[in-house]
């Protein structure tokens, strides 16, 4: 069918109104990415600089290095990043999940237990202590100090001539400055298969001893948003020298339970000074040359074993992102003329290395990547989609299923979740850590719409290899997971129909859990979930489950009034009271992110488009909202609003120039935003099933000749 598509779309390259790349063999993949080559050519708390191998990020100043955390707390932190770093505070109260758990009605007169917050008492301290813990903590700080011929430490608004330049084809990030009028060069690199940087500092100073790198191992924070460190509590952990030579420091990090290492290697001699806890000053004993090179190392297990230097680090990035570039899809907007093309290439390129250097590791990424910490650190299964579904749709289905593997894992716990509430199958939890523990939270425990995510990425894995492998070895991931909905959905009585059991949350979280009914999101992504979940029986020569196919024959109807859909089923002044418009708009997502089915209308999803568009309270929506009117647009055929929803010019619309999605001042990167604007851009390129025409997300004014290659279609 894909093969199909493609030749339907060249008949299109004459006209040029979308050009379905049979020219790819012409075209030049490394001019494409690096014309939005990121350049910084002075201070801004915004404009900090990453580079990563997907489980691991170091995020840089303008020195190329982590010189001057402080100026960056409150723009874009200095992070140093892991998926596997994570800590404890000590339980020494000896706090429960059921000690934070609340029984609440719901269907069926049950009561049915849910951890939740409180505002006073031991119930309050448990369910604190529980959201708070594990959290993901910084691994460490490493950058330059520079001193005056005084010996006076430098501040950054000494640092001069800032020119700056992340190469995303390769992973390089080049910061060229003076200080004290002397030149300084520093080039960064991250290792594609290790959680090691590497840097070549270059400059005069070392002669004159005014320059020397740093190493600060920090304790955790426990706030909720931190850039993952805290100054204090020098007393309370222990670093740890295991070996010291001229070239070479390791150092062991313990703090309460969590150990990890440190290795740090250079490439000329230094001294390893250490005159304060846990800060290491490393200062070249040779003053003759200008160059002075150092590769440092964090790693939870302690290997005797070769430390890459610059060389070999420099290698691995440029190899690693060279083919991730190579294998994947583009889009290329070159040949476009209207003038909102370039910003959105450079959205789309900024975000494709974004997103891969941060959110493609072994557990589903947080909400800010690797760069600082939002909810202690914690992923958020719910945006686990807009996180990941973009990377089956470009052409890498093997970053999908290395995260998608953590759930299988987790199983356990997911399938207990559902067991101690009376329901069926796995309950997915809405904040969690590598654990797959629940969170305490009065929101994230009542929300259900992340339950048939996993069930969307391993479809998407299928129809993008076609391995029976897939199937198998997914196949109680996705049964259990519609087991769960099914047993979630109640017969009523009264109208016999299959209703969502109280209390929940919908996606747009203003309404009341004990009070919501019919969810238009949610039944909609009920019932596309268990007709996926029955397509995999197909597939696997099974017949139908009919206790799904029930519940699915007999979902209630999306609610609706003065043909419009409606958020939930008595929010009937939903279009006439403006305390409704506000938050995620996500009657639209029930035609954008999910398919067309029989339970859409499309002449009402139209008119609700109409409505919301009209007039929505945008400052209260969030990045990933635009991405999703864009998919609804493109399949209603409305490409113009789709391109004019993907620009909407709204603060949390906003692309900074790294690229990261800015929200406000809690959260200044959102990569569910990075993430929801890729799937979008392969969407209107690529289609979907049942598309009729190519590129059906970009208008055909002639405007729009834009020329893509490796996408796959969304159903």
């Amino acid at each position: 069918m894909m093969h199909v598509f493609l030749r339907y779309g060249c008949m299109l390259l004459a006209i040029g109104i979308c050009l379905p790349a049979k020219a790819q063999e012409s075209f030049n993949r490394k001019t494409w990415v690096q014309r939005h080559n990121i350049r910084i050519q002075s201070f801004d708390s915004l404009g900090s600089l990453t580079v990563g191998n997907g489980q691991f990020a170091f995020t840089v100043d303008i020195t190329g290095l982590q010189s001057f955390p402080d100026a960056y707390l409150h723009g874009v932190p200095l992070g140093t990043l892991s998926d596997w770093g994570w800590h404890s505070f000590p339980n020494d109260s000896n706090y429960t999940i059921e000690e934070a758990t609340r029984w609440l009605p719901s269907c069926q007169n049950r009561l049915i237990p849910y951890a939740l917050q409180f505002d006073t008492g031991r119930a309050a301290r448990a369910a604190n202590y529980l959201r708070a813990n594990p959290q993901r903590i910084h691994l460490g700080l490493f950058g330059l100090h520079f001193y005056d011929s005084s010996h006076h430490r430098i501040n950054l608004s000494q640092i001069k001539n800032v020119d700056e330049t992340l190469d995303m084809w390769s992973g390089q990030i080049t910061s060229r400055f003076t200080v004290q009028s002397k030149p300084v060069k520093v080039t960064t690199y991250c290792h594609q298969q290790k959680d090691l940087i590497a840097t070549q500092v270059i400059t005069p100073l070392w002669h004159t001893h005014q320059a020397e790198l740093y190493l600060y191992l920090p304790y955790p924070s426990a706030q909720a948003v931190s850039p993952g460190y805290d100054t204090g509590h020098v007393q309370d952990y222990i670093t740890q020298v295991i070996h010291q030579s001229n070239c070479e420091l390791i150092l062991k990090e313990q703090i309460d339970t969590t150990i990890y290492y440190v290795y740090l290697k250079t490439e000329q001699p230094a001294h390893f000074v250490s005159q304060q806890a846990h800060l290491w000053r490393i200062i070249p004993t040779s003053n003759t040359t200008d160059t002075f090179r150092c590769s440092v190392w964090f790693t939870p297990k302690l290997f005797d074993t070769y430390v890459p230097d610059f060389a070999e680090t420099a290698m691995s990035s440029r190899q690693g992102w060279a083919d991730y570039w190579n294998k994947g899809g583009y889009i290329d907007f070159s040949h476009c003329t209207d003038p909102r093309a370039f910003e959105l290439e450079r959205r789309m390129i900024t975000s494709l290395y974004l997103t891969r250097a941060q959110c493609a590791g072994v557990y589903p990424p947080q909400e800010t990547g690797l760069t600082y910490n939002s909810w202690y650190g914690k992923f958020h299964l719910e945006m686990y989609g807009w996180h990941i579904l973009h990377f089956a749709l470009w052409g890498h289905p093997e970053i999908v299923e290395r995260s998608l593997q953590w759930f299988a894992k987790v199983l356990p716990e997911a399938r207990h979740t559902a067991a101690i509430q009376g329901f069926k199958g796995v309950r997915w939890q809405k904040m969690t850590d590598p654990s797959g523990r629940r969170s305490p939270s009065s929101v994230g425990e009542l929300l259900i719409w992340q339950q048939p995510n996993v069930i969307f990425l391993a479809d998407m894995l299928y129809r993008i290899t076609h391995d029976a492998r897939i199937l198998h070895q997914y196949q109680n991931l996705v049964f259990e997971t519609a087991d769960f909905m099914a047993s979630f959905a109640h017969l009523d009585s009264t109208d016999h129909l299959y209703h969502l059991c109280h209390p929940l949350i919908p996606a747009q979280e203003i309404f009341h859990a004990e009070q919501t009914d019919d969810p238009a999101f949610e039944l909609n992504e009920w019932y596309v979930g268990l007709q996926i979940a029955q397509q995999w029986r197909k597939r696997l020569h099974l017949s139908p489950n009919p206790y799904w196919q029930d519940v699915m024959d007999h979902l209630a109807p999306l609610p609706v009034k003065d043909s419009l859909y409606l958020p939930e089923a008595h929010a009937t002044e939903a279009y006439t009271q403006d305390t409704f418009r506000r938050d995620h708009p996500i009657v639209l997502g029930i035609l954008g992110m999910l398919p067309w089915t029989k339970k859409v209308n499309l002449p009402i999803m139209n008119h609700t488009f109409d409505e919301v568009m009209k007039k929505w309270n945008w400052k209260t929506t969030w990045g990933w909202d635009f991405p999703m009117m864009a998919m609804t647009a493109t399949r209603l055929g409305r490409p113009e609003d789709a391109i004019r929803a993907l620009l909407m010019p709204v603060q949390k619309n906003t692309y900074l120039i790294n690229g990261h999605n800015y929200q406000d001042q809690r959260l200044r990167v959102y990569l569910p935003g990075n993430g929801g604007l890729l799937t979008a851009l392969a969407f209107m390129a690529a289609g979907y099933d049942g598309a009729t025409t190519t590129c059906p997300g970009f208008p055909h004014n002639g405007k729009w000749n834009i020329r893509w290659s490796g996408l796959y279609r969304l159903w």
